[in-house]
């Protein structure tokens, strides 16, 4: 069976985030106000595996082995039956 993964990683609260800082401070440029900005990379595959389970233990792995860094990033995973 197919799996469309999703998965969207941020910094953790209170890291530093210097792109979510230069795009606030470019848009008070172009008069927008705006605060709390942040930045997500999302990251999108689809994978083959008999059950969902299977998919989330192995995104799991793939998150804390190579997609993201535990001690800074926060990670969300999304995981869909292909249609």
């Amino acid at each position: 069976m197919k799996f469309n993964v999703e998965v969207r990683i941020k910094l953790k609260r209170g890291m530093l985030n210097p792109e979510a800082a230069t795009i606030q401070r470019a848009l008070a440029l172009l008069g927008y106000e705006v605060e709390n900005t942040n930045t997500i990379d999302i990251i999108t595959f689809t994978m083959e595996e008999d059950n969902k389970r299977k998919v989330k233990e192995e995104v799991e792995d793939m998150c804390q082995r190579l997609l993201c860094n535990p001690v800074i990033h926060d990670y969300k995973i999304n995981i869909k039956p292909e249609d």
